[in-house]
């Protein structure tokens, strides 16, 4: 690695806290909600969770969609983009938003306006990270794992131009 990155949150704290985030969740959702994961970032915190949801005696359907607000950058334009949709028709539906990191918040209160307008029967919200101080616009995911400062995170999924996706680790860049 050529950035000096130091770790945040270790593999095993967060194996740990996903896990109980899929209990919490497992308590107000069932075999009847839909799990739309926000790539790219959350594809390992999805993949997790879903799996510690099963475990925890909810199955939900699967499906994904990509959103924008950064590009390669490290700050956000403000604007979202749909890059690909979801292939399920999610009127009526029950859905779970999850995504990796909740910063400004623009991509988060965009997508669940989004599913709003196509008339989804409920929506929650998870993010494996949620940096407080960051918020930019008034809104709150329902579940959250951690709260953490105001770092540029990597890692668990998470990437600085696509890379360090692959840290079983989220650590910050120095």
């Amino acid at each position: 690695m050529s950035d000096d990155i130091k770790i945040m949150l270790t593999e095993a704290e967060i194996i740990a806290r996903v896990n109980e985030l899929a209990v919490e969740i497992t308590k107000q959702v069932d075999n009847n909600w839909l799990v739309i994961a926000l790539l790219r970032g959350s594809f390992i915190f999805a993949a997790d969770l879903v799996r510690a949801m099963h475990n925890a005696g909810c199955n939900p359907q699967i499906d994904f969609m990509t959103v924008s607000s950064y590009g390669d950058e490290t700050e956000t334009s403000g604007k979202v983009k749909v890059n690909y949709d979801t292939k399920a028709d999610v009127a009526g539906k029950k859905i779970l938003l999850v995504d990796d990191i909740l910063d400004t918040g623009y991509t988060m209160q965009a997508t669940v306006e989004l599913m709003k307008q196509r008339e989804v029967a409920d929506i929650k919200t998870a993010v494996l990270l949620e940096k407080p101080e960051r918020h930019e616009v008034d809104f709150r995911p329902d579940f959250v794992g951690f709260e953490i400062e105001n770092k540029f995170v990597v890692g668990y999924g998470l990437d600085s131009a696509n890379r360090y996706r692959t840290l079983p680790f989220i650590g910050y860049i120095e």
